[in-house]
């Protein structure tokens, strides 16, 4: 059974740093693609950023260039990300999906991907 589970969430200050985790097991890492999405109150879920388990990084949203990088560990079947320069606007619950590379490419919420249960993030001002 595939499974996914963040960690890393927490209250944070605007300015500040979170590093967030999504492990992985039930497949093969370097078959998948890892997506992370968050989702604000009263707004829809959104993409943030996608990585490939064989090819690396593929987009990040425009809203956090600069601020978020996603790595992976092979090893571990885990993937991060690292969330720098927090600002209360990137308030929301974040999500890591796994599927084929395909949900780095499509417009929204990919439909048939493995969802994690999610992890708070709250930047206060």
């Amino acid at each position: 059974e595939v499974q996914l589970m963040e960690s890393g969430g927490g209250l944070v200050q605007a300015g500040g740093s979170l590093r967030l985790s999504c492990a992985a097991s039930g497949f093969s890492f370097d078959d998948y693609a890892i997506a992370w999405f968050r989702q604000a109150p009263g707004k829809e879920r959104e993409g943030v950023t996608c990585i490939s388990g064989s090819a690396g990084p593929i987009y990040y949203d425009d809203s956090v260039k600069g601020r978020f990088t996603i790595t992976s560990d092979k090893d571990k079947n885990t993937v991060y990300l690292q969330m720098n320069n927090l600002k209360p606007e990137d308030t929301a619950v974040y999500y890591c999906a796994a599927g084929s590379r395909a949900i780095c490419f499509v417009t929204g919420v990919p439909v048939g991907a493995y969802w994690g249960q999610g992890t708070q993030v709250t930047v206060s001002s």
